[in-house]
């Protein structure tokens, strides 16, 4: 019976620790992507930040340093966040984009997150939303 306890206990913990990655993938993306990425970067990354995006260097400041431009240059963005999933130490944001002009992006941001719950690396996807598609689908 203890080992069943000590299980369950585990999985609780880890299932916290889900729910709390997911949050703060969502907070942190949503303070950078809104115009504040310093105070992004100070509550919700850790000692290192590796990036995969191709446009954005490795390290807190050039990912300060590049949304703070893209807040100069599209300060009426906006985002909606439609799915969220996590696994282990990683989470997946599906999310659509509006940008000045009323160009409409979908997203694919993965995340991953060190042990103390900060984010540590970074994967993303986007690509314009077109106004008609072969199998009548949206992108959600």
């Amino acid at each position: 019976m203890e080992f069943v306890k000590i299980e369950r206990s585990l999985l609780g913990g880890m299932m916290q620790d889900l729910e709390a990655n997911k949050h703060n993938a969502i907070a942190f993306y949503r303070t950078a992507y809104l115009g504040n990425p310093k105070k992004a970067v100070e509550l919700y990354v850790g000692t290192e930040y590796i990036q995969h995006n191709p446009l954005v260097g490795n390290g807190k400041a050039a990912f300060i340093d590049y949304f703070e431009e893209m807040a100069k240059s599209y300060p009426e963005k906006e985002i909606e966040f439609v799915r969220v999933v996590a696994e282990g130490d990683l989470v997946a944001l599906h999310t659509h984009q509006t940008w000045p002009g009323n160009d409409e992006y979908v997203t694919m941001d993965f995340f991953r997150f060190d042990e103390a719950g900060r984010i540590v690396e970074h994967w993303d996807s986007i690509q314009q939303i077109p106004s008609v598609t072969k199998n009548g689908n949206t992108m959600y």
